[in-house]
């Protein structure tokens, strides 16, 4: 049974495409992990998210063990018979949410804790729970639970959380590796913190090395600091990480952002955009994004993006049409507008594999950022 292994097959420049190998199955890199938060890729059913090419998706710990509660999807045959997706499956820490949804936070050495957003229920979060929710889950690659700091912030805090998130690092190693079955047959991913300083950032990377991963995450950015900051960030943080280990960026992102990370040297990425803007009227497109909403759509006959594969695009469903849906409010619109932008993302992360193996990377993300950005959303 294979585990975990991760091959490189191809570099350009800073850039490299491979293959990361999981017991049920194999992910192309650099990948684009859709969100599944509540065990769903909202408003797609799991046959329409693999047709679009989605080698994983991501399921939030957070989220999962409020409701219905990992224990129940433990009881239930574990996450991916729950919802049916037969891939691999990534799942977060919990970390983000708890700081970012929860009410009345506490934090300590132990961990987190804090109230439920949905009804105000107590629960500390702490490395080893994190663990223990990944692991009733069932998921395929396992996140360590760390502490995330919103930027701009003072150097003291954002070292403070880098030092408490090394040692939930430990932790989090020794709490997965207690996991028997499900330890052998799955991965464990650090996160490296250290918000933009260069010297945290890679004593973070130091301590996690030698307490060894299976995987690296750039954690701790796309929380406020713009993407000039993030990009100077990525200028030197994933060089700082294992080379023949997956770099993961985590909640990343816009078309533009994914393009000059995997240009930097990342191969994992995953994000909500694709499926909140679907479900809010926003199409992405090679020339830039599109708002359904606008007037100027009543009567436009186009396909959302005449060069898309995706089954709305392919067979002509109008501009018009969605937008009527829309406006309207239909549960069609959304899930038109997110299977296209689903599709929109997965080939675009198809078409960045391609350009790395036949060593035309830069070339290739100069002209399709010069033609998505030639249009501002409309």
């Amino acid at each position: 049974m294979t585990r975990f292994r991760f091959e490189i097959a191809q570099k350009d420049a800073r850039a490299r495409t491979g293959t990361l190998h999981l017991a049920r199955g194999s992910i192309r890199t650099p990948a684009f992990m859709p969100v599944g938060t509540a065990a769903t890729v909202k408003a797609l059913r799991p046959a329409e998210v693999e047709a679009a090419g989605a080698d994983i998706i991501l399921g939030n710990t957070y989220h999962l063990m409020l409701r219905p509660t990992a224990e129940r999807i433990e009881k239930l045959g574990g996450l991916h018979k729950f919802m049916g997706w037969t891939k691999p499956i990534l799942t977060d820490s919990g970390g983000y949410q708890v700081m970012s949804l929860s009410a009345l936070t506490k934090r300590s050495e132990d961990g987190v804790r804090f109230a439920s957003h949905l009804d105000g229920s107590r629960h500390l979060m702490t490395p080893e729970r994190s663990m223990e929710i990944q692991r009733l889950l069932g998921s395929d690659i396992v996140m360590a639970f760390d502490e995330l700091v919103a930027l701009p912030a003072p150097r003291e805090a954002v070292e403070a959380a880098m030092q408490r998130s090394m040692r939930w690092a430990r932790r989090s190693r020794d709490a997965f590796d207690s996991g028997a079955e499900h330890a052998e047959r799955s991965a464990l991913f650090g996160i490296q913190q250290g918000g933009l300083d260069e010297r945290l950032r890679a004593e973070s990377a130091s301590r996690l090395i030698e307490i060894g991963f299976d995987g690296y995450a750039i954690g701790g950015l796309a929380v406020g600091e713009g993407q000039a900051a993030m990009f100077a960030c990525l200028d030197y943080a994933p060089e700082q990480l294992p080379e023949n280990a997956p770099r993961y960026l985590m909640g990343v992102g816009k078309p533009d952002d994914i393009i000059g990370a995997v240009q930097r040297g990342v191969d994992m990425f995953d994000c909500v955009l694709p499926t909140r803007s679907g479900r809010n009227g926003q199409a992405f497109t090679r020339d830039g994004p599109l708002n359904l909403r606008n007037a100027r759509h009543a009567e436009d006959l186009a396909p959302l993006d005449a060069t898309c594969g995706c089954p709305s695009c392919r067979t002509g469903v109008s501009r018009a049409y969605v937008h009527h849906l829309v406006k309207s409010g239909e549960m069609l619109g959304a899930m038109l507008m997110t299977e296209h932008n689903i599709w929109f993302y997965q080939e675009l992360m198809q078409a960045l594999r391609t350009a790395i193996a036949s060593q035309r990377l830069d070339d290739f993300a100069a002209r399709v950022l010069s033609r998505y950005n030639a249009r501002a959303a409309s």
